[in-house]
């Protein structure tokens, strides 16, 4: 009953994130009719916008769409980017002293170094599903990867299985098998086939 409730309570926070999602792209897309729609007033500085409340409006516009994706994707980087515009905007938009402004660089330097030597290998990572059926030549080109493949009409699962093979895996549903880039787990199975394939392309 425990583990039931557990899952239904997951379902409901992804949706719940799903739908604060659409609220948000729906608000920034109005947001950017309404700032477009008022561009004619920028050489009026008496009217709305002046340049500085332009340049404020893209940062705040810019940071909602670095949170739908934040929301979306729930991985280091996009967290890392919300934090990194956020932290810019601070040090443009705020002239009140030169010293505020050098924590804010400090604070976008502590911030790369952290990405630079505390996310490791598949922290950053592309994940989309994929037929076994698909073509690996078509998957490298949507997702930017390098899965080896001999001819282009080789399938992911033929790739899965060879690789499989190699490495005396048994091909079965959570096995996985890695490249240089790119990780391969099989998401699913029917009847001895490898219907799904997870693509995890690691992000450098």
């Amino acid at each position: 009953m425990k583990k039931y409730f557990a899952a239904f309570l997951s379902r409901l926070a992804m949706f719940m994130e799903f739908f604060i999602s659409i609220m948000l792209a729906v608000g920034i897309i109005l947001l950017c009719l309404r700032l477009a729609s008022s561009l004619m007033y920028i050489p009026d500085l008496d009217k709305y916008p002046n340049y500085e409340d332009l340049l404020e409006a893209c940062f705040e516009l810019i940071i909602g769409v670095e949170l739908i994706r934040m929301m979306y994707y729930h991985t280091p980087d996009t967290v890392f980017e919300v934090l990194l515009f956020a932290i810019a905007r601070q040090i443009i938009m705020d002239h009140s002293s030169a010293f505020s402004s050098l924590i804010g660089v400090c604070a976008i330097a502590v911030l790369f170094a952290t990405r630079k030597y505390l996310f490791f290998g598949f922290d950053l990572a592309d994940k989309n599903l994929f037929r076994g059926s698909s073509r690996v030549r078509v998957v490298n080109k949507l997702m930017g990867c390098q899965i080896p493949h001999e001819t282009d009409a080789e399938t992911l699962e033929e790739v899965l299985r060879a690789r499989c093979a190699a490495e005396d895996i048994e091909p079965r549903e959570g096995a996985c098998v890695y490249f240089e880039d790119t990780g391969l787990r099989v998401a699913k199975m029917r009847d001895g086939k490898i219907s799904r394939i997870e693509v995890i392309h690691a992000i450098h």
